[in-house]
This record gives structure tokens, sequence and C-alpha cells, in this order.
């Protein structure tokens, strides 16, 4: 592992990373421990290039099942790999809901937002005589229009996950 990816480390992690590395000099030559110097780096995994084979080759293992690798000497965990596909904007909570007689994900807000007046009515019935899902409400010194809103989700760009804990560094989602 070259010299300024240690640099660049906070404090903290180049304490941990020294820890890790069972030999004098300062380089890791145990692909667990180039592991575990690239996920701490808090400028990502593959901010250096001396990260990108062992973090690549970390993600090649993972997909195809084989165990999370391990660096002697130190305390360190992984869970087994997770598969999230989808996420929801702030504000939003990931749900599933059936549609077009399948199961599908969706975002659900978690608080009623501010909607055009027309969704809503003035008693607990829309004017089909179903369940109105807006209601008016007082917001100050006007009356506002709010339901809870439904979208699509996000569709993650890496969406398989492990999550590390390293010597008290706390815990970490990686996304591959």
């Amino acid at each position: 592992m070259k010299t300024a990816v240690l640099k660049t480390l906070s404090p903290v992690l180049l304490t941990a990373a020294l820890y890790l590395i069972p030999t004098s000099h300062a380089h890791a030559d145990n692909w667990g421990c180039e592991v575990i110097l690239c996920l701490s780096n808090p400028g990502g995994p593959t901010q250096f290039e001396a990260c990108h084979p062992p973090i690549e080759k970390l993600w090649r293992e993972l997909a195809k099942g084989h165990p999370f690798p391990t660096c002697g000497g130190v305390g360190f965990s992984a869970s087994q790999p997770g598969y999230e596909p989808y996420y929801c904007d702030t504000g939003f909570r990931l749900t599933s809901r059936y549609g077009d007689r399948r199961r599908e994900a969706a975002c659900v807000s978690v608080k009623p937002r501010e909607v055009r007046s027309s969704r809503c009515t003035f008693g607990d019935r829309d004017r089909g005589g179903q369940q109105s899902l807006a209601h008016w409400v007082r917001d100050g010194d006007r009356m506002v229009c709010k339901a809870t809103i439904t979208t699509a989700p996000n569709r993650r760009e890496k969406p398989r996950f492990v999550d590390v804990t390293i010597d008290g560094a706390g815990k970490q989602r990686v996304w591959f």
C-alpha cells in the first residue's frame, strides 16, 4: 500500500491501519488488511489508485458468494452481503405495495404533504363515496389540502452491500 494512502487517513484510522499491519514497514501485504485499510478511508474505498485492485477483487469475491476477507490481529467484522436495489428521497420511507397483480416497491411520505385542493373533500368521503386519502388541515390562518404521497423509488447504481465494523470506528455500510 502506498505511503500517500496512509498519510491522508485520519489519525485514528492511521493508528488502526498501523495496528492492522503485522510487519514493521508501512505497507500491507495481506489482501484482507488492504481491504480494511481502503474501506477505512473517509474519502471512499477507491479514492486512491492503490486501493482499486484489492477493492475490485473484494467486489468480485462477494458477488460470487465468497466470505469477506479477514485480517489477523484486528477487531473486525462484516455482515453477509445484502441487496437493496431501491431507496427513497428524504421525507419518504420505502414500502411495498401490490400493483398490476404483483408486489412492487414504493416510497410513501413520512408525513402528509400539501397537494392540489381538488384532491380534498369536506367530509370523510370523496365524490365517489370512497374513504378520502386527502384532508383539509389548518395551517396557521389558512386551510390546506394534505395527503400521504406515494412515488416510485429511486434505483441504486450499486445495490449490494456489506456492513463493516472496524475496531472502534463504528459500523459502515459499503455499497458495491
